[in-house]
């Protein structure tokens, strides 16, 4: 089956709002999401539609079928492998392969997919920790929460963000805190739910509200 990189973008857009919307996604989130005209996403959408790729009307918006949510997965598990190629193999840091991803994801090789994915030895997450579809569309199983939901007195290890914005990225970079790094809450300030931690057992610090609802933890 033939899909337009149009289209890739679309179902992507809408499973990744699936993901904190719960259900039909409308118009002007998809829109939101896409930086594009709402006209432009009606149109779309009727096309995805009639190819059974989602169910949609109008009134009340889209979610992805069966074969749709595949064809997702599938764009996603592109993003996430040549992301991770990227770091490990190409010296990009974490903050900088999101674009050239964008670009690499729509290529539709089965066989330079698998090849990929092989090559970097079957990979679970990405460097920012998030899940990797395996080829039939299945994700690793995660416990993860936000660090902001956690109590004082937890210690939990850092294993993903939630914010993924370039700024933030080079944020964590700046104070030397990386995926498989450990915190303990040490007090949480009951005025703005900011946070004094300890990151891997000796450095001391405070993280905002803003920061732990960035940060995922197990």
């Amino acid at each position: 089956m033939i899909i337009s990189v149009t289209e890739e973008n679309y179902l992507k857009a809408i499973y990744a709002l699936s993901q904190s919307e719960t259900g039909k996604i409308p118009n002007f989130s998809i829109a939101n999401s896409l930086e594009i005209n709402p006209a432009t996403v009606t149109e779309m959408l009727r096309k995805l539609s009639d190819k059974k790729w989602i169910d949609y009307s109008r009134s009340g918006g889209a979610t992805l079928t069966h074969e749709g949510k595949q064809f997702a997965l599938k764009v996603i598990r592109k993003h996430r492998l040549w992301e991770t190629f990227l770091v490990q193999k190409m010296d990009f840091r974490w903050d900088e392969v999101h674009e050239v991803a964008e670009q690499l994801e729509h290529i539709q090789s089965e066989k330079l997919l698998d090849h990929l994915d092989k090559f970097l030895g079957y990979p679970k997450f990405d460097p920012h920790g998030d899940p990797i579809p395996d080829a039939n569309g299945n994700l690793p199983a995660t416990t993860a929460c936000l660090l902001s939901i956690c109590k004082a007195g937890d210690k939990k290890k850092f294993v993903a963000v939630a914010n993924h914005t370039q700024s933030f990225l080079q944020f964590l970079d700046k104070i030397e805190f990386r995926i498989q790094d450990t915190i303990e809450i040490e007090e949480i300030n009951e005025f703005d739910k900011s946070m004094f931690v300890l990151l891997n057992g000796k450095k001391q610090t405070v993280f905002s509200l803003e920061v732990t609802n960035g940060l995922m933890v197990i």
